[in-house]
C-alpha cells in the first residue's frame, strides 16, 4: 500500500490537541450547571461523566479517517509493462537500378519496399527517425525527425535514376551514422536494405560498420530479391524496356553479397535478415521493431486501487454519530 498525498496523515499529530480539549478545557470552558450537592442528582452524573471519553474516541475516529482519505491510500494490485521511448532509427534504402527487378509483386523491388518502409514508418510514435538513399552515392533525404507525414511523404518521390547507378553500401552506413553519431536517445539504430554489392564510393561496408559500431549504433541488415537473383528491367532510348544483359549477350542477374551484409550486422550487434517477398519483407521491418522495443521494456506498478472512496463514507457517517450525540441524549445545557 501507498499513499498518494502522504502530508495529509500530518494531521494525525493533532489527536493529543483533541485529547487536551476534551478533558480540560473543555469542562472549564464549558460548564452550565453547578450543584452544591452531587447527592441531588443520584446516579445519573456518573452515566454523564463518561460522555467525554465517548465523544473523544468518536472525534479521534473522524479525524484519523479524514486524515487517510486526504491521503489516498492505493493499493497495488499488479504490474503494467511500460515501454520506455527513445530511439532514433535511420532506414538506408537502396535505389540502384537493380531494384526495378521484378521478383517482387505487384511491382518491383523498391516500390515494394516504399510501401512496407512507409507501413514501418507509420506504425512509430515518439521515435524519430530519418531516411538514405543511395546508389553510386549516398544522400539525406530526409533528417532524423518526428514527423513521420513528412518523411513518408518524401519517401514516395523516390525513383530509380535520381542518383547514377552502382551500389555504394559503405558510404550509406557513414551517412547513417554521421546523422547518429550525436543523438542522445538510449536506442540508435540502422536499418540498412540493399539488393546489391557493393561496387561504388570512398568507404567500404566493413569501414562504415566499424564506424558504426564505435558510435554505439545497431545496424540490421535486409538483402532483398529471390535466391539465384532475378532479370533487371532497364530503359531503351526510345522509351521501351528492356532487360539487362552482360557483355557476352546473356540476361543479367542480380547479385546478393549475404556475407558481407552479415558481417556488418554481426559487427554492430544486429540482425541479417533475406526477404524474398512481400510478406517476408513486412515481417522483417516488424520484427526489428519489435526487438527494439522489447529491449527498453521497464516493468513498474501501475495497476492501483483507490481506496479513499471506501474510507470516506465511515468518516462522514463517524461524524454523523458526533453530532448526534451532542444535539440529543448528551446536549448541554445553556
Amino acid at each position: 500500500m501507498r499513499f498518494e498525498h502522504p502530508l495529509f496523515l500530518f494531521l494525525l499529530a493533532a489527536i493529543p490537541l483533541l485529547y487536551r480539549f476534551s478533558f480540560r478545557e473543555a469542562p472549564r470552558r464549558f460548564a452550565a450547571l453547578k450543584y452544591t450537592d452531587l447527592k441531588s442528582l443520584g446516579g445519573g452524573i456518573k452515566k454523564r461523566r463518561g460522555y467525554r471519553g465517548t465523544l473523544f474516541a468518536v472525534r479521534t475516529i473522524v479525524l484519523v479517517l479524514i486524515a487517510l482519505a486526504l491521503a489516498r491510500p492505493q493499493l497495488e494490485t499488479g504490474y503494467e509493462t511500460v515501454k520506455s521511448e527513445g530511439i532514433d532509427i535511420m532506414l538506408g534504402l537502396d535505389i540502384s537500378g537493380s531494384m526495378r527487378a521484378e521478383d517482387f509483386k505487384p511491382k518491383n523491388r523498391l516500390y515494394v519496399a516504399k510501401q512496407v518502409v512507409s507501413d514501418f514508418v507509420s506504425r512509430m510514435s515518439n521515435d524519430r527517425v530519418g531516411l538514405v538513399v543511395f546508389a553510386s552515392k549516398s544522400f539525406t533525404r530526409c533528417p532524423l525527425t518526428l514527423d513521420h507525414g513528412v518523411l513518408r511523404s518524401m519517401l514516395e518521390d523516390i525513383e530509380i535514376g535520381m542518383i547514377d547507378d552502382g551500389t555504394a553500401i559503405g558510404l550509406a552506413m557513414a551517412n547513417c551514422v554521421a546523422r547518429l553519431k550525436d543523438s542522445r536517445a538510449k536506442s540508435k539504430v540502422i536499418i540498412l536494405l540493399t539488393d546489391g554489392v557493393n561496387n561504388q564510393g570512398e568507404i567500404d561496408p566493413i569501414t562504415g560498420a566499424s564506424l558504426a559500431r564505435a558510435a554505439g549504433i545497431r545496424t540490421y541488415t535486409i538483402g532483398v530479391g529471390k535466391e539465384g537473383g532475378a532479370p533487371v528491367p532497364v530503359p531503351t532510348q526510345s522509351g521501351r524496356m528492356t532487360y539487362a544483359r552482360n557483355r557476352d549477350g546473356s540476361l543479367y542477374m542480380t547479385e546478393l553479397d549475404e556475407d558481407t551484409l552479415k558481417e556488418i550486422a554481426a559487427m554492430t550487434g544486429g540482425t541479417y535478415y533475406r526477404a524474398t517477398d512481400e510478406q517476408a519483407l513486412d515481417e522483417i521491418y516488424r520484427k526489428i521493431l519489435e526487438m527494439e522495443r522489447t529491449a527498453f521494456e521497464v516493468k513498474q506498478f501501475r495497476h492501483k486501487k483507490e481506496l479513499a472512496g471506501r474510507i470516506l463514507p465511515f468518516a462522514i457517517l463517524a461524524l454523523f454519530v458526533e453530532i448526534l450525540l451532542v444535539t440529543t441524549i448528551w446536549r448541554k445545557i445553556p
